[in-house]
């Protein structure tokens, strides 16, 4: 399996991680709650895989292109 990264399309601050370590997750899931200028922006999988490691926590500030999730 190849590993894949949930990046940050922009900068804001994490609300909400809905997945967990060792959770499978379909391509466009949503795994990651972004908020970026007032507005919740859900972040989803690139692809199919399972959860390797979660870079993030909740209240954390990111920045564009920051790793947030690694699948495999």
């Amino acid at each position: 399996m190849s590993v894949n990264n949930v990046e940050a399309p922009f900068p804001g601050t994490i609300l909400q991680i809905l997945v967990n370590v060792g959770d499978t997750v379909k391509e466009d899931e949503e795994v990651v709650v972004i908020e970026a200028m007032k507005m919740e922006n859900p972040i989803a999988a690139p692809s199919d895989g399972r959860v390797k490691e979660i870079k993030v926590k909740v209240r954390e500030e990111v920045k564009t292109g920051q790793i947030l999730i690694i699948l495999e």
